[in-house]
C-alpha cells in the first residue's frame, strides 16, 4: 500500500513538472506561444482587446493584432503603428524649431489729449471781454493768432505810467547828475517790466514808445498751434485776474490708455510695440510705443492702465475715441519650440509624442516654459531637429500606456506561472518524503 502511494506522488511531481514545463517554456511550444502572445485590439479604441480576430464594437473597425514582441520590446514605452492605421487616424508630424516668441496682449483702450501738448490761457489781468476772435470749441488756431481783447482800467494805467516814465527817462537822460538819470531809467524799466507781466509783448510795447498812444485794449495771442478744446469766455463778458480763458491742445500726437489685467504684467515693459484699430476704420492699424506704466491698480477693477503715444498727423486718432489694442511683448529669444497643439497635458506632466521613423512613435516627457504665438517653449526633454506628432497624439499615448499595461500583465502572468511551479514542486517534495519515512517505518515493524 505504502509503495503506491509513493508511486502516485512521484507521479503527480512528474506530471506538475510537465505541466510547469508546457506553460513556461512557449518557445519549445510554437503553437500554444502562438496563442497565447498574441491579442487584438482597435486602432481607434486601444482600450477595446480581444485575444482573437474580431471587430471593434464601437466604431465596427477591424482589430489589428499586437504581439508579445511588440508589446515588451523597445524602450521609453516605444509603439509601433502599421502605415494603414497611421494613414486613418490621420497622424501629422512637425519639425522641433527654433524661434524667438512674441505674447500678444489684447485689450481695448481710450484715446486721450497728449497732456505734453496742451495749454491753458489765463487772464493776468481784471478787465472786460470787448471782442472774441475764436469763439467756438473745436476751432483751430496758430501760434500767436488772435484769441480777444480785453478792456482794463489797469491796463491804460500801466501804459501811461510807461509813457510818463519815458518821457521823465528822455529829459534826464543828458542830466549832469548820474544819480538822478539812473533814477530815470530805472522807472522806466520797472513800468516796461510791468507790461511785460501782463504779457504786452516787446513789440506792442515798442508801438506803445513810438505812437504815444494809450491803447484802450490788449490783445490775448495764442501760445501754441492746436485745437480749442475748453472755452470758459463770451463776449462782454467780466474776467477776473487768473480766470481760465481757453484750453488749447495740439493733437499731432496722442495718447491711449489701456487697462492691463494683473497676469498680464509679466509681459508688459516701457518701448514695447503697441498697435490700435478703430472700429470705424477696419483694417487701418496705427503704430505706437508703450511710454508709462502706471505704479498702481484700479482697486474696483483689478487692472493696471498703460499709455502708449501714437502719431496723429492726419488727426484719424480722435480723442475720446475706443479703440481695440495690441501690445506685442516678446518672451523668449531663438527658444525651441513646439506647436501648442502637440502637447499631451497629463496631470502636471506634459508630453509629446516624437516619431522615430518607419511607423514608430515614443511619448516623452518634457519640460515646457512660456506659451506664445501658438508655441510652447521648450526647455527639457526634446532637440531642435526631432520630429514630433501634432495630431492623433492621444491615440499614440493611449497605445503605449496600453502597451505597457498588456507588458505589465504578461510579465505578473509569466512570473506567477514560475511561482505556482516552485509551489508545486516544493510540495510534491514534501510529500515523497513524508512517503519514504513512512515506508521505512512499515518495513521496521515487518522484521
Amino acid at each position: 500500500m505504502l509503495r503506491y502511494i509513493t508511486a502516485m506522488a512521484i507521479s503527480g511531481v512528474v506530471g506538475v513538472g510537465i505541466g510547469v514545463w508546457l506553460m513556461t517554456s512557449p518557445a519549445e511550444q510554437p503553437e500554444v506561444a502562438e496563442e497565447s502572445t498574441t491579442t487584438y485590439r482597435c486602432a481607434m479604441h486601444p482600450s477595446v482587446v480581444s485575444e482573437g480576430p474580431g471587430s471593434c464594437p464601437v466604431c465596427g473597425m477591424d482589430l489589428v493584432p499586437v504581439y508579445e514582441d511588440e508589446l515588451s520590446g523597445g524602450s521609453g514605452g516605444t509603439v509601433q503603428i502599421d502605415p494603414v492605421t497611421i494613414q486613418n487616424i490621420g497622424v501629422k508630424t512637425a519639425r522641433v524649431e527654433r524661434r524667438s516668441l512674441r505674447r500678444t496682449v489684447r485689450t481695448v483702450g481710450r484715446v486721450v489729449y497728449d497732456e505734453t501738448r496742451m495749454t491753458d490761457v489765463n487772464a493776468k489781468i481784471a478787465g472786460w471781454v470787448e471782442k472774441l476772435y475764436v469763439n467756438y470749441t473745436g476751432q483751430e488756431v496758430s501760434k500767436g493768432q488772435r484769441l480777444l481783447e480785453i478792456y482794463s482800467p489797469e491796463l491804460v494805467a500801466a501804459q501811461e505810467e510807461y509813457l510818463t516814465a519815458l518821457d521823465y527817462h528822455r529829459r534826464l537822460q543828458n542830466s549832469a547828475g548820474g544819480e538822478v538819470a539812473q533814477g530815470a531809467r530805472d522807472l522806466l524799466g520797472s513800468a516796461r517790466q510791468r507790461l511785460r507781466y501782463w504779457d504786452i509783448s516787446d513789440e506792442q510795447i515798442e508801438s506803445l514808445k513810438v505812437s504815444g498812444e494809450v491803447r484802450r485794449t490788449m490783445t490775448l495771442h495764442s501760445p501754441q498751434e492746436g485745437i480749442v478744446v475748453h472755452k470758459a469766455v463770451f463776449e462782454g463778458a467780466h474776467i477776473s485776474s487768473g480766470q481760465h480763458l481757453y484750453r488749447i491742445a495740439e493733437l499731432s500726437k496722442v495718447w491711449v490708455y489701456a487697462d492691463i489685467y494683473e497676469y498680464e504684467l509679466p509681459w508688459i515693459q516701457v518701448g514695447q510695440e503697441a498697435e490700435v484699430e478703430l472700429s470705424y476704420l477696419p483694417g487701418r492699424t496705427f503704430n505706437g510705443r508703450v511710454t508709462y506704466i502706471y505704479p498702481f491698480l484700479e482697486s474696483k477693477t483689478r487692472t493696471l492702465r498703460v499709455r502708449m503715444s501714437f502719431d496723429n498727423a492726419d488727426g484719424k486718432l480722435k480723442p475720446e475715441m475706443y479703440a481695440n489694442v495690441e501690445i506685442q511683448a516678446p518672451v523668449a529669444e531663438k527658444a525651441v519650440v513646439v506647436p501648442v497643439q502637440a502637447i499631451i497635458h497629463s496631470g502636471e506632466r506634459r508630453l509629446a509624442v516624437v516619431s522615430l521613423g518607419e511607423g514608430r512613435f515614443q511619448p516623452r516627457e518634457i519640460e515646457i516654459g512660456v506659451e506664445a504665438d501658438g508655441f510652447y517653449q521648450v526647455i527639457n526633454g526634446l532637440r531642435e531637429g526631432d520630429r514630433i506628432v501634432t495630431s492623433s497624439q492621444f491615440l499614440i499615448d493611449s497605445e503605449s500606456n496600453l502597451k505597457a499595461a498588456v507588458g505589465a500583465m504578461v510579465s505578473e502572468s509569466a512570473a506567477g506561472v514560475e511561482a505556482m511551479a516552485g509551489e508545486a514542486t516544493t510540495a510534491m517534495e514534501a510529500m515523497v518524503g513524508e512517503s519514504t519515512d513512512a515506508v521505512s517505518g512499515d518495513e521496521g515493524h515487518d522484521h
